[in-house]
């Protein structure tokens, strides 16, 4: 009884707060428009969208000068690194580094540990993640470092004896994800830095499908480096990059005689998206809005564990109505273990992902289809010639209503299967 008033607390509070996402009032087909397509990038809210609007009203102009709109743009930068620091409890802004997205940084970290590396030196990197978290590791290859795989197991989960097998002196650097954008699956972060740490290996997670729900914390987490992306989370179209303070000072990435030289501006490419980065500040603090405490950080520790728990709840009952459809089968962790992410993952006998996408979206539904640039563990799964996946997820805007029809759109398209075969 206490979960259910739990539970509907959590509908009642995120219900209200739909209201501040101006494309949620957008209808398809005579139909509300339901985003399940939230792991491809969540809507905005308007707190978003205005800051935006403010800085290009107000104060666009680039960094650096001393005029009064340039001494703004510095400082618009400046407080959305502080806020970015704040939401991954890191040691402050000099650690939190911009780009335009995670996979153009991630390219500019392999490139900068590269120099560090000798022939003969290992990498490691998962069957489980997505592409931007493999193949600016796997280009090593052509320098001599291996790159080893850690090898995906049919339930979804990492192979963590492997994972232990394959961690040697020889190590120089695990990246892995922090969670499957392709299946939900939660990865044992823990593990994974004792592990390294026995080798004395650097540790990079890729958090861009885990920093929209769930808090994390770097520092307690022990990571070197973690990249995520703002429009995951409620914000705008830009890469983020933490690394371990004193850290990116022993690197040598690409960049300009003319830039920075120090952390964090030193791996930083070009003029940054000023206007977006004052949307990541505006992001974390509506974030922060749904939660309590003391200080942003306490706010945005409650806020990620209320939206979480939230998030659960519905992803829940779609995984269970989705398994209860006949034909259709349901791919990833179940909602048994500790942690799982909102994003359910299915195929359905008889119909090709995109056939299926389409069908939903005549009901005013997005999905996504294919391997969402997860491409390695589709594979995997003997998924990728029938078309990979059928991906819902969920985000703090949708309701058990938007499930429903989902559910009721899936099966729907079983039956019509269903009666092919007779």
């Amino acid at each position: 009884m206490k979960k259910t008033t739990r539970t509907t607390t959590s509908e009642t509070l995120f219900s209200e707060r739909r209201k501040d996402f101006p494309s949620l009032s957008r209808t398809h087909n005579g139909l509300p428009l339901a985003y399940l397509d939230g792991p491809g990038g969540t809507q905005i809210p308007r707190y978003v969208i205005e800051a935006m609007v403010h800085y290009y009203s107000n104060c666009n102009a680039n960094s650096h000068g001393f005029f009064v709109t340039t001494q703004e743009s510095d400082c618009v930068i400046e407080e959305a690194r502080k806020a970015m620091a704040t939401f991954l409890g890191a040691e402050g802004p000099h650690t939190i580094s911009f780009g335009a997205n995670m996979t153009t940084l991630n390219f500019s970290l392999s490139h900068a540990l590269e120099s560090t590396l000798q022939p003969g030196d290992e990498v490691l990197i998962t069957q489980l993640d997505h592409e931007a978290n493999r193949g600016p590791w796997l280009r090593l290859r052509s320098k001599g470092v291996l790159v080893r795989e850690i090898a995906l197991r049919k339930d979804g989960t990492l192979d963590y004896d492997d994972f232990r097998s394959k961690t040697n002196e020889r190590t120089r650097l695990t990246a892995l994800g922090f969670s499957s954008n392709a299946l939900g699956t939660v990865n044992d972060i823990a593990l994974a830095r004792e592990l390294t740490y026995r080798a004395g290996s650097l540790l990079l997670v890729d958090a861009v499908h885990g920093a929209p729900h769930f808090p994390l914390d770097v520092r307690a987490l022990g990571l070197d480096f973690l990249l995520c992306s703002a429009y995951k989370f409620y914000g705008p179209h830009v890469g983020i990059l933490y690394a371990r303070e004193g850290l990116l000072e022993r690197l040598n990435p690409d960049r300009l005689r003319t830039q920075d030289q120090r952390a964090p501006f030193r791996i930083e490419t070009g003029t940054l998206n000023h206007a977006a980065i004052a949307g990541v500040k505006a992001a974390v603090e509506y974030i922060a809005s749904f939660g309590d405490g003391a200080d942003l950080r306490e706010k945005i520790t409650s806020a990620m564990n209320r939206i979480g728990e939230a998030e659960h709840v519905l992803a829940k009952e779609l995984y269970e109505g989705l398994r209860n459809i006949p034909g259709v089968t349901v791919h990833g962790p179940s909602f048994t273990v500790p942690d799982r992410a909102p994003t359910v993952s299915f195929t359905l006998e008889g119909h090709r992902p995109p056939e299926i996408c389409s069908f939903l979206n005549e009901r005013a539904i997005c999905a996504w289809d294919g391997d969402f640039y997860a491409i390695r563990p589709v594979e995997i799964l003997g998924l990728l010639e029938q078309g990979g996946l059928v991906r819902l997820g969920l985000s703090l805007y949708n309701t058990r209503d938007e499930v429903q029809r989902a559910l009721d759109a899936v099966r729907e398209l079983a039956e019509t299967a269903k009666k092919r075969k007779k």
